[in-house]
This record gives structure tokens, C-alpha cells and sequence, in this order.
């Protein structure tokens, strides 16, 4: 079914959108809804899905006000599906009246060589870049998708106010949520993230995917990495960051080194990072909804 961004229950009232939504699941979740859509992505040449959560209170009627907006970046070999099913985050967005998005992790549909051979590079893990390399560099464009594509869908068929959006992200994306939040400071009021790849110049996973998404010269990596970003990003207003990482994350040391980014962004006056680790807790889902409510309660001072 398309819905009608016209007079849809979805749509913005009053206000035609050229961008066709595909439902593919609607549920009840906290008195919200709970919704999966589908739509042509241009920046990535296929078809992308994305998970939202509209709140109790949500209307498509500007007469109610705009919803602040949340993004939220998966990790590696995620889809939309992952941070739906859980993190437990809608009783949280409920109680606050947020609209959370979180988009699938990379192109799908596609079939480079060994695109789809390793669980750290390629089909499920994009790593929120622009490829610059072939056969890459033709729809592996998730940075654009998430910075441009993606709001441009969502502003035009839901009523959020894009003076009040956040982003986070896990793992990968974590890295995501840093790097992007970064580059375009303004766009953001705050991010949170939780157990961040935070210099991929120097890890496994990060390592092989910069090699061959962006090519051998690893200069230009360094505008993809969250490390090296910290050390020289400008802003007019500090950008306020938290980050939550796992005590005994078995990826910290040699694929996260979230240290890095600590101390390069201690030093930097237009980041404003708060750090948070917990003891006893590990890389995954059982940690992510131990504490996304504190991410929730950090993220409403700012956009609610």
C-alpha cells in the first residue's frame, strides 16, 4: 500500500510530497505506532527501508506542533529491524513525545564482488561513508543517504520539527552518528552513542572497509574518522556528545578504541562530551537496553 502524503494518517496535512512511502508493517507499541516504510532511494539505487516510531500524541496536523526527531544509526550486519525488535526504546520515545527513525545499515539489492562475504564490509555495513572507490563508489553513499536523502523523506511525509532532531548510534554506527554529527554540526543538538568504532584508521574492521570504499591513501580517511574529526572540527555553538561504553566490551581494545576519541575530544573547546562506562556490561543488545533510557533523558534536554 502507498500512503497518502496528502491526507494520510502519516502524511503532513495540507502539504503534497513527490516521495512515495511503501507501508510494511504497522503496530501498536506504548499507545504509538510502531511503522517499517520503504521508499526508492536515489543516493543508494535501490529500494531502502527505515523504521519510525510515532508517540502517543503524534498528529499530522501543524495545529498540534512539530515532533522533535531522533536518528538512530545500527552496527554491523543490521537491518531497520535490530533497534525495533531490541532496544526497548518506544516505551522511552512514548514517554517523551519523540519520533525516532532508524534506517537499514547499507544499499541492499545489489551484488559487487564480495559484497556479501564478510560481516564487517559491504551488505549490512556501509559505514556511513561516500565511496569514492569502484564499484563502491555507484550506491554505497550511506553518509549522503543519512545527511540529505533521508531527511528530505521524512521532513516531507511527517510532521517533525527539524530545529529538533538528535542522532545516535551503536558500534558502527556509532561511528556514524560521530562523524556525521561532526561534519555538520548544526543540523544536531546533541549525540549519543553507544560503544562507538571511534578511530577506524587504526582498527580491523575499519581498516578494510576505508581500503575499499575510499581507496589506499589513508589521508583522506581521516575525514571519516571520529578521532581524527575531534581534533580539528569548528563549531559556533559546542556540540554535546555522550558517550556510553561497556566495561568488557570484547571489540574495546583492538576495534572500538574509544579512548582515542576521549582524549582528542577532551582537548577540542567546540565538543562538549560527557563519558559514561559500565561496569560489568558487553557490546550488545542485553547492554543497549539496560541504559537507552538514560540516552532518552539526556537526548529530551535537548530537543524536547
Amino acid at each position: 500500500a502507498v500512503v497518502s502524503t496528502q491526507s494520510g494518517h502519516y502524511g503532513r496535512a495540507g502539504r503534497a510530497s513527490m516521495i512515495r512511502l511503501k507501508e510494511v508493517s504497522r503496530h501498536k507499541f506504548f499507545e504509538g505506532e510502531q511503522c517499517v516504510f520503504e521508499h526508492s532511494s536515489n543516493e543508494l539505487k535501490c529500494n531502502m527501508k527505515f523504521g519510525i516510531y510515532l508517540p502517543p500524541n503524534y498528529s499530522d496536523t501543524a495545529s498540534v506542533g512539530k515532533f522533535p526527531l531522533l536518528y538512530f544509526l545500527s552496527g554491523l550486519t543490521c537491518t531497520e529491524d535490530n533497534f525495533i525488535v531490541k532496544s526497548g526504546m518506544q516505551r522511552f520515545a512514548a514517554e517523551h513525545g519523540i519520533v525516532v527513525v532508524n534506517p537499514d545499515t547499507s544499499p541492499r539489492s545489489s551484488d559487487h564482488p564480495n559484497e556479501h562475504e564478510d560481516f564487517a564490509f559491504g551488505s549490512g555495513a556501509g559505514f556511513y561513508v561516500d565511496a569514492s572507490q569502484e564499484p563502491w563508489k555507484s550506491n554505497y553513499r550511506m553518509y549522503s543517504y543519512v545527511v540529505s536523502e533521508l531527511p528530505k523523506v521524512i521532513s516531507e511525509n511527517f510532521n517533525v520539527c527539524p530545529e529538533n532532531v538528535a542522532l545516535s548510534g551503536h558500534s558502527m554506527g556509532g561511528h556514524g552518528a560521530l562523524i556525521i554529527a561532526m561534519k555538520n554540526p548544526s543540523m544536531f543538538k546533541c549525540v549519543t552513542v553507544f560503544s562507538p568504532v571511534s578511530n577506524p584508521c587504526k582498527s580491523p574492521w575499519g581498516i578494510k572497509a576505508f581500503t575499499n570504499f575510499l581507496g589506499s591513501d589513508q589521508n583522506a580517511w581521516e575525514a571519516w574518522d571520529a578521532t581524527c574529526l575531534a581534533r580539528t572540527t569548528t563549531s559556533s555553538v559546542p556540540l554535546n556528545i555522550l558517550v556510553d561504553q561497556g566495561e568488557i566490551d570484547i571489540c574495546l581494545e583492538k576495534e572500538l578504541l574509544t579512548s582515542h576519541f576521549i582524549d582528542a575530544a577532551e582537548k577540542n573547546p567546540c565538543l562538549s562530551v560527557e563519558y559514561r562506562e559500565r561496569k560489568g556490561y558487553c557490546h550488545f543488545y542485553p547492554y543497549i537496553s539496560t541504559f537507552i533510557e538514560e540516552h532518552f533523558d539526556y537526548i529530551a534536554k535537548f530537543i524536547c
